[in-house]
C-alpha cells in the first residue's frame, strides 16, 4: 500500500493533484485544504496517501498531514460518508476544528460542507464523539492545533521523518519539530531540531 509520496506539483485542478515522483505521475484526490498546502506548480511537495478500492475503481486520497489522513479514516466509517462527503468535510474544517465540533457534539459546525445535511452531521459527531477526546491526544498532544506542514526535503521534515521512525505518531512529530523550530529558529540544523523536538515530544 502507498503510505506516502515525495515528489514535485506536476498540476492540480479543483479536488486533485498529479505528483511527480521520479518521472511516474500519480493522481491523488485532495481537500481544498491539501490542495492549498501543495504549493505552486513544479514546487517539492509530500503528500500522505490512503488507497480506496472498490469494485469498479481504485483512487489514491491525498494529504498534506498525518492527522487529516487519520480523521479522514474515521469519517469514511461513518455510514453515509464516502471518500467525496469526507474531503468535503476536510475542506471545510481544519482537524481541530473538526476534533472540537465532534467532541462537543457541535453538528452545525460539520454542516457547513458541501453535501452534509443536518441528519448526517448530527450521526457524525454522534459516532465520533468518543473517538475524537482520545483522538486529540494522539494528534495534538504537543499544545493541540492542526498539524504543521513543513516542506519536502527541509531539515523539519527530516526531522519529522527522524521522529516517526523512533515511533512518534505524525501528528505528534510534526508539532514537537514545529515547537523546536520556533524555539532555535528557522536556520536550526538537523541534529539540534531532533534533539530538541525529542524533549517536546516525549514531555
Amino acid at each position: 500500500m502507498i503510505a506516502k509520496l515525495s515528489g514535485r506539483l506536476d498540476e492540480s485542478g479543483l479536488d486533485w493533484a498529479v505528483i511527480d515522483v521520479g518521472g511516474v505521475g500519480y493522481l491523488v484526490h485532495c481537500s481544498a485544504r491539501t490542495l492549498t498546502a501543495l504549493g505552486n506548480r513544479g514546487e517539492a511537495c509530500t503528500v500522505y496517501t490512503d488507497l480506496q478500492v472498490s469494485e469498479n475503481d481504485m483512487r489514491l486520497i491525498g494529504f498534506a498531514s498525518g492527522a487529516e489522513r487519520d480523521w479522514f479514516r474515521l469519517l469514511t466509517q461513518v455510514q453515509g460518508v464516502g471518500s467525496k462527503v469526507a474531503l468535503a468535510i476536510l475542506s471545510a474544517l481544519s482537524t481541530e476544528e473538526l476534533r472540537r465540533a465532534c467532541a462537543g457534539g457541535d453538528a452545525r459546525m460539520v454542516a457547513r460542507a458541501n453535501g452534509v445535511g443536518p441528519k448526517l452531521a448530527a450521526r457524525i459527531v454522534n459516532e465520533l464523539k468518543d473517538k475524537a477526546g482520545g483522538f486529540a491526544e494522539a494528534v495534538g498532544g504537543i499544545g493541540g492545533g492542526d498539524m504543521v506542514v513543513h516542506p519536502a526535503g527541509s531539515a523539519s521534515a527530516d526531522a519529522v521523518s527522524a521522529l516517526e521512525n523512533l515511533g512518534f505518531k505524525p501528528g505528534v512529530a510534526a508539532a514537537a519539530v514545529a515547537h523546536a523550530e520556533a524555539e532555535l529558529g528557522e536556520d536550526a540544523g538537523l541534529k539540534d531540531l531532533v534533539r530538541v523536538a525529542l524533549k517536546k515530544a516525549a514531555g
